[in-house]
């Protein structure tokens, strides 16, 4: 992969600018990937609008697409399930060929595209990707297996690297990078979902969760998403020993708003967190930054303004 910028931005929430364009997604065991089958040109609308606001990468709407959801929800054989899957791919393609078409600006690298994949957990749809508790009763080659056709559908389609994301349990997570050594050539990074400021979402300590990846020479980075922006730093600061100069953390957190599931609407309406705490993490090694839930093509605009700004004054 060629070498990035100081901080590559990623997109923000998928499924967010989906809803406030009028697609009911909650519920659905499918979530946003559902879209991929009726409505993939509100995707790659979606697409351009993050391109549009400087990100560098985008996220296929694949983080819940898998070819077993696909068949038990859609009806689908396993063959039209791996074709729905990697079309999520080819949207994010035709978006970013039609960016780059359109841009007037001689300075803007090729975005990338990752290919999204969520916790087996997020199949299960019984709220198991916040915990991780299925990992218990499931051995590591039982969840390479699970992950496997995924990750070869995307790859096959040409991502240019993957998203493994919102990983709630170290197993799940070494899992997946051993996996990844099934495709030597692919790349790839790892982020964990988080409960508290020590800890992700499984129990382990970040900081014992990320020393086996970061051995890994497939990994662009290690970190964190979706969780709150302000638990990010104590996290980074108690892994930093363990990362070496060769490798940066990602980290794209959720808007900073917070889930009521008597309501099943998210209260707390804050500035953007992003931008304020960028130049921290920054500081603390970040070099991949962008959103996750609730976050918006602004946000990440914003984003890309405060750290253009700083690179201006270095």
């Amino acid at each position: 992969m060629e070498d990035r910028p100081e901080v590559t931005i990623i997109d923000g929430g998928l499924a967010t600018e989906l809803e406030a364009g009028g697609l009911n997604l909650q519920d659905d065991p499918l979530w946003s990937a559902r879209i991929l089958q009726t409505n993939p040109q509100a995707i790659k609308d979606v697409h351009t609008r993050y391109l549009s606001s400087g990100a560098d990468v985008i996220t296929t709407a694949t983080y819940q697409a898998t070819l077993a959801g696909f068949v038990k929800y859609l009806g689908l054989k396993s063959e039209e399930a791996a074709l729905l899957l990697q079309s999520g791919v080819y949207i994010a393609k035709e978006a970013v060929a039609e960016f780059l078409s359109e841009s007037r600006s001689s300075e803007r690298r090729k975005p990338l595209i990752a290919g999204s994949i969520g916790p087996y957990g997020a199949f299960l749809h019984d709220g198991s990707e916040y915990s991780g508790n299925y990992v218990e009763s499931m051995t590591n080659e039982e969840l390479k297996t699970w992950h496997r056709p995924q990750m070869q559908s995307l790859i096959t389609a040409g991502v240019d690297l993957i998203a493994m994301e919102t990983i709630p349990s170290q197993k799940e997570g070494e899992a997946l990078v051993e996996l990844l050594k099934e495709f030597p050539n692919a790349k790839a990074w790892l982020s964990f979902s988080v409960k508290d400021g020590k800890c992700i979402s499984h129990g382990e300590n970040f900081e014992d969760a990320v020393k086996f990846a970061i051995k890994s020479d497939q990994l662009v980075s290690v970190g964190l998403n979706c969780c709150s922006p302000d638990i990010i730093s104590p996290l980074l600061i108690s892994a930093n020993k363990a990362r070496g100069p060769e490798i940066g953390w990602i980290v794209y957190p959720n808007s900073g708003e917070t889930w009521d599931s008597n309501t099943r609407w998210w209260r707390k309406s804050v500035n953007n967190q992003l931008a304020k705490f960028a130049l921290e993490w920054k500081e603390l090694g970040a070099k991949w930054i962008g959103g996750c839930c609730r976050t918006t093509p602004a946000d990440i605009a914003e984003l890309r303004r405060t750290l253009t700004l700083n690179l201006s004054h270095d």
